[in-house]
C-alpha cells in the first residue's frame, strides 16, 4: 500500500469511486454527494491536492485536501489547519481502515506544513460516521448550520454539517 498524488489519468477512476460512494451513501440514508465538476478534480490534481491510496496497483481510496475552508469553518479558518474532503473508498477495500491511513498521512502532512489541526466535515447528522471518525482520532466538535454556501458543492446548500478536528 502506498499514498501518492492522483494523476490526470486517474480522473475516470476517481469519478467511479465518487459514484460508488454516492450509491453507498444512499443506502445509509446519508446526504448523497452531487456529481462533482470535472474541472474541480482536474484543478486539485494540478495543484497536488488530490491523493490516492494504491494497493496492488489498484486505487483503493481517494481524497482531496485544502489549507483553507472558510465557508465551512468560518472564524476557525484562521487557524493553521489542513482540511480533508471527499474520502471515497472502493468497495473492494472497505473494512481495511484506510481512513486511519489517511489520518496518519494527514498528521505527517500537517506537521510538515506547520499546521496545528487536521479537520474534516460531513453533511448531515450521520451517527455512524460520527462514531467512526471519533474512533479514528477526531474530536467531534458538533453541528454547524452553514451560512454562505455559494462557493461549495451543491450538497452543502442549506446544510448542517458535522465538524471534526484533530489537534497535533
Amino acid at each position: 500500500m502506498h499514498i501518492c498524488n492522483s494523476e490526470s489519468e486517474d480522473i475516470d477512476s476517481i469519478f467511479e469511486l465518487y459514484k460508488l460512494a454516492t450509491d453507498f451513501q444512499k443506502t445509509k440514508s446519508a446526504v448523497p454527494w452531487p456529481m462533482f465538476d470535472r474541472k474541480l478534480i482536474q484543478q486539485e490534481i494540478a495543484e497536488n491536492r488530490q491523493y490516492k491510496i494504491v494497493v496492488d496497483n489498484e486505487i483503493a481510496c481517494v481524497w482531496a485536501i485544502t489549507e483553507s475552508d472558510a465557508q465551512i469553518w468560518e472564524k476557525r479558518n484562521e487557524d493553521p489547519a489542513v482540511y480533508i474532503h471527499r474520502i471515497a473508498t472502493s468497495p473492494n477495500f472497505r473494512g481495511r481502515n484506510l481512513v486511519r491511513e489517511i489520518v496518519h498521512w494527514s498528521k505527517a502532512y500537517a506537521k510538515q506544513h506547520h499546521k496545528k489541526y487536521v479537520r474534516m466535515d460531513t453533511v448531515g447528522e450521520n451517527m455512524g460516521l460520527i462514531r467512526y471518525y471519533k474512533k479514528c482520532g477526531f474530536d467531534f466538535l458538533g453541528l454547524s448550520k452553514l451560512k454562505d454556501t455559494s462557493q461549495l458543492p451543491a450538497h452543502y446548500s442549506n446544510a448542517t454539517v458535522c465538524l471534526f478536528q484533530m489537534s497535533l
